[in-house]
């Protein structure tokens, strides 16, 4: 009996920290995603919403991504990358592009007609780019999960445009150095922005449109403001702009290894692709919904095109001088670029 009694006590004693254990093995843990558009954008809706949902189901309920839209955790588009490098957020979707001259190599893919006019091409290009060029040069900061670009930006005005001309002051805004110098190239006006801020700025007369894609045209409610929207023929396109997830080093190093795996699963090319096709999937849409708006929806002509291919060719040379002075070899950059593009884009209209 007394031996029983000594059996069962030890249990006792024992079982708690077998539960202990258990639940160490099995932590649970939430990351706060930050981002600069609102919950009813088509990113958030039909990408990071979805993404978070994949690696939740994926690790048994026990990797939670919590997304806080709007800058609701404070601070403006442009410090979102440095939020994910200090910790104050553990993941940031952010543009490159809202820091000028930071993170040069990733401006290759959005120089003057050099990316395709599809998403899902672009992404590809610009994950394989990264990994190969970017991950412990400019962006050794974060652990980048995926990078990426969107698809054939459009030009969204006040008035229409058929020619380099009808672009000499037009007042638009740009995402992206390189899409800026662009404009420039053209004879437009560009001011550079954070999407955010395009509808007070149309409203205020500061811009007369913006350069940006279909998928966010609804975010910023630009079809109400811009009556024409004017695309660019085929590929390449006029320009694009790249995206990453940015996730703070110290964060993701401290995850268990199973859940690391999860969220590796969960990066990269399949990630990059996963966006892209809520830039090629949602984009007709909003086009539809604009024409029945009674918008004005072109393309400028395959002779114009070539027009404003040569124009911005300096803008691509000027950028390869500029990466020389920083020990870049941008040449090379731009000839893979393009290499990539025709690898991607086979077969894809």
């Amino acid at each position: 009996m007394f031996r029983r009694r000594l059996l069962l006590t030890g249990a006792a004693i024992a079982a708690p920290a077998l539960l202990v254990s258990h639940r160490a093995a099995a932590q649970e843990v939430t990351l706060r995603l930050h981002h600069f558009l609102p919950a009813v954008s088509n990113v958030h809706r039909h990408f990071l919403v979805p993404w978070t949902n994949k690696v939740r189901e994926e690790s048994g309920g026990r990797l939670r991504i919590q997304i806080y839209p709007s800058m609701q955790l404070g601070g403006a588009p442009p410090q979102l990358y440095d939020q994910a490098k200090d910790g104050v957020a553990d993941i940031v979707w952010t543009l490159p592009g809202y820091t000028p001259g930071r993170f040069p190599r990733i401006e290759v893919i959005e120089l003057p007609f050099i990316a395709h006019r599809r998403a899902s091409v672009n992404a590809r290009v610009t994950w394989a780019l990264f990994d190969q060029h970017m991950r412990t040069t400019e962006f050794a900061e974060t652990h980048i999960i995926t990078a990426w670009a969107h698809d054939g930006g459009l030009i969204h005005a006040k008035r229409d445009v058929k020619t380099m001309e009808d672009l000499r002051g037009l007042k638009l805004r740009f995402p992206t150095r390189q899409a800026g110098e662009g404009l420039k190239a053209l004879g437009a006006t560009p001011i550079g922005m954070p999407v955010p801020q395009v509808p007070e700025a149309m409203s205020q007369g500061v811009i007369d449109g913006a350069v940006v894609p279909w998928e966010v045209v609804p975010a910023i409610r630009l079809q109400e403001m811009a009556r024409y929207h004017i695309g660019i023929p085929g590929s390449p396109t006029f320009y694009s702009a790249s995206f990453v997830l940015a996730m703070n080093p110290a964060r993701y190093q401290g995850l268990p290894d199973d859940l690391k795996r999860v969220l590796d699963a969960n990066s990269g090319d399949a990630a990059a692709v996963m966006a892209a096709r809520v830039w090629d999937e949602e984009g007709p849409k909003v086009e539809e919904a604009a024409r029945r708006r009674g918008n004005t929806i072109s393309e400028i002509a395959e002779a114009e095109k070539a027009r404003w291919v040569a124009a911005t060719a300096p803008v691509t040379e000027t950028w390869i001088a500029q990466m020389r002075e920083r020990n870049i070899d941008g040449a090379a950059l731009v000839e893979q670029t393009r290499a990539l593009v025709v690898r991607f884009g086979q077969g894809v209209s």
